[in-house]
């Protein structure tokens, strides 16, 4: 279903969705675009040096080492060729860089679900915007007609219980809860059997985020895991990891916890707007190697976007 609503927000999308991009990544790109202005214009060749005083630049819009230098590898050669005569050929080439390696993770087809409900796992370190995505994401979907169901499993917050209600106060959807400290597969598996019975469109699951725990919370996780499929087989059909874009490089090895435990299908990056290095979608895409499903690009209700490659790529450099 989340292939279904890709598609129908496609008209949507090519109307707004790229200007909210590009004001999202205003930092990013200034940053980016104005740097590349001043390595290109210190000579009149770009060449191997030119690249590498183009190097800083990538890193510090948080490419990262590791994918700034595949990307300079590739326009090294370039560059050798003669193939680089200015500063929009650069910008031209390393666009088409950055789009290969989001378009190669990106490519994951999303799984079809055929009949009801569809069960979304929403997993990441407390503090990264777990919560408060889960209400954006309902919204997303309610607003296409969707029935949406919330449960809060992440019974060790009871903060966390309290703000999935505010949530889904907010956007007019039913929160299944237990006491603060209640077993999470057993919230889980009450609120599956009642999405069962509503023929329920989604069921978003919140989960615990206590990363200090490690081996406690991804045993946690998997008896969530095996309780969803002991009702509806397949589930859960997508596990989304929420980071936070402000922690850039820094956030990748907490993600790498999840994505090996926890059978991450998919990543939703928040708070891409309060940030000047959104390069960091990049070195998520290439090093997790795991699609970037939505991005967060402000703190309202229906800020939160299904990610696309080309738009994103094309905000960092117009």
């Amino acid at each position: 279903m989340i292939q279904t609503l890709f598609g129908s927000l496609e008209e949507e999308k090519k109307t707004g969705f790229f200007d909210r991009m590009k004001q999202a990544v205003t930092r990013t790109r200034e940053n980016l675009a104005e740097r590349i202005e001043e390595v290109v214009s210190f000579g009149k060749e770009i060449d191997r040096n030119t690249l590498d005083d183009l190097e800083a630049t990538l890193i510090g819009a948080d490419l990262g080492t590791t994918t700034t230098q595949e990307v300079l590898s590739h326009l090294r050669d370039k560059a050798d060729r003669k193939q680089i005569k200015d500063a929009q050929e650069l910008k031209r080439l390393l666009k088409e860089e950055l789009l290969a390696i989001l378009n190669k993770s990106n490519a994951q087809p999303v799984r079809r679900v055929e009949g009801t409900p569809e069960v979304i796992l929403v997993v990441g370190v407390n503090g990264t915007g777990k919560t408060t995505t889960i209400g954006k994401l309902s919204q997303v979907f309610r607003s296409q007609g969707k029935n949406v169901l919330l449960c809060a499993a992440d019974t060790f917050r009871a903060a966390a219980i309290d703000q999935l209600e505010i949530w889904g106060q907010r956007t007019g959807t039913e929160v299944i809860k237990t006491k603060p400290g209640g077993d999470p597969a057993a919230v889980l598996f009450d609120a599956l059997q009642s999405a069962t019975a509503r023929k329920s469109d989604y069921v978003i699951v919140d989960t615990a985020g206590r990363l200090h725990t490690k081996s406690s919370l991804m045993a946690e996780l998997e008896k969530m895991r095996r309780t969803a499929q002991r009702i509806i087989p397949g589930a859960p059909h997508e596990t989304l990891l929420v980071m936070d874009a402000t922690t850039g490089q820094n956030g990748l090895q907490q993600a790498r916890v999840f994505t090996e435990s926890a059978g991450v299908t998919g990543i939703v990056l928040t708070k891409l707007d309060g940030t000047a290095k959104g390069g960091v979608v990049v070195a998520i895409s290439r090093e997790l190697g795991l699609p970037v499903r939505f991005v967060g690009v402000g703190e309202k209700v229906g800020d939160l976007l299904p990610f696309n490659a080309k738009d994103f790529v094309d905000s960092l450099f117009e």
